[in-house]
């Protein structure tokens, strides 16, 4: 065999564009093949690009677009639900900041700067089946259509259909605990304190919550609101949104300034991101010509703050593996070999941080005694931040080395 020419990723929404990039600037002709009818113009809420993830952007040259739709986001303060501080952090020494971008954005950019690569992504494709032979794969779609290539690349995010053809046995997402609802574009009277390049972070008397101003001077708020009861997003969305706002404005009764947030919004300023969820760790990350990536495989909750950016590592990287090894089990299994330690690492440290943001009121009084001195001592950002913000795909280095 010469090696892999050609790929099928299925896929379009983060993973799957910057995986095409990297294929392409690795030599491996990739088509991208997307569930959905069009471009996802209308999903999800905010998200951050790491420094870690814009270095990689740069390396398949998708970052400049992508910090020019977001803004960079230069600090992120601690605080308690009565407002109080509990830890500042700033952008890492030498670092550019992160970039806060609109899920919905990232998606656009990214789908863009494929096309205008000369990378076909094809809509309305979705996944049935997959055909394998011992030198390719036949990808089949509910339309009738098929595809083949030399590989198939799972990018289908955390409800991946390529996982269970991996691993039918694989383990499906994880719901944490934490139901995720955002809120954009208010305007009060009084509005939010602070600069437009800080987002505030507060555990709330019952819900953790998070908020900051907007260049507009309008102001962007969350709540991680707890239920133990497991909810899809359909099923949340079917709730009448009046319901959910009366729980979010029981759920910040005394926080500040949150209570005065969700009790001023309305429910046409509400958006239902639904459950907040993470993969497990995930047993087999490929099968023979089959390979996942992104968070069909390994997707922290959004805790983390990492979830693009380390979809957007693993991207790159699998490049980097299948340009250096002519046997595509050799290339995933060194691919496997760069990645798991470092994003099961942040997943786990994102389901601890999860955990405190389900804690009752003694547990989070006792937090707001403790953080100030750990903060003085062992939580320090470079210490908590330095590993992972300060990593780099190594693009110009054989992976074989």
């Amino acid at each position: 065999m010469d090696g892999i020419t050609k790929a099928l990723i299925i896929g379009g929404g983060i993973a799957g564009p910057v995986t095409a990039m990297a294929l392409q600037r690795a030599g491996i002709e990739a088509t991208v093949f997307e569930a959905y009818d069009g471009p996802a113009t209308d999903v999800g809420g905010m998200l951050t690009v790491a420094p870690n993830g814009l270095a990689a952007l740069d390396i398949v040259g998708a970052a400049a677009a992508v910090r020019a739709a977001g803004r960079p986001l230069h600090s992120m303060v601690m605080e308690t639900g009565s407002g109080r501080q509990l830890m500042r952090v700033d952008t890492l020494p030498g670092l550019e900041p992160s970039c806060l971008i609109a899920r919905a954005e990232l998606f656009r950019v990214l789908y863009e700067q494929a096309v205008a690569s000369g990378i076909r992504i094809e809509h309305g494709k979705r996944l049935v089946s997959v055909d394998e032979r011992a030198d390719g794969v036949v990808a089949h779609f509910a339309d009738g259509s098929s595809a083949a290539g030399d590989i198939l690349i799972g990018a289908d995010g955390i409800h991946s259909t390529v996982r269970t053809l991996v691993d039918p046995a694989a383990p499906g997402p994880e719901y944490t605990g934490l139901m995720s609802f955002g809120f954009g574009d208010f305007d009060s009277a009084t509005g939010i304190s602070g600069d437009v390049d800080t987002m505030h972070f507060a555990f709330g008397k019952r819900s953790f919550y998070g908020y900051w101003r907007q260049p507009d001077g309008s102001d962007a708020f969350f709540s991680n609101f707890p239920q133990a009861e497991p909810m899809t997003l359909a099923q949340a969305k079917a709730v009448p949104a009046a319901e959910w706002l009366a729980k979010l404005r029981a759920s910040h009764v005394g926080d500040t300034p949150g209570e005065r947030l969700f009790a001023e919004t309305s429910v046409e300023q509400m958006l239902v991101a639904g459950p907040m969820e993470r993969m497990p760790h995930v047993p087999n990350w490929y099968r023979d010509r089959l390979v996942l990536v992104g968070d069909a495989v390994h997707a922290p909750s959004s805790s983390s703050g990492q979830g693009a950016s380390l979809a957007i590592e693993s991207a790159v990287e699998l490049a980097r593996c299948l340009r250096d090894f002519a046997d595509p089990t050799a290339a995933f299994a060194a691919y496997e070999g760069l990645r798991r330690e470092r994003v099961q690492a942040i997943s786990d440290q994102a389901a601890k941080t999860n955990n405190g943001k389900t804690s009752g009121s003694i547990a989070k009084f006792f937090f707001g005694l403790v953080m100030p001195i750990a903060t003085r001592t062992f939580l320090q950002p470079e210490k908590m931040f330095g590993p992972v913000h300060r990593f780099r795909v190594d693009w110009d280095a054989k992976a074989c080395d």
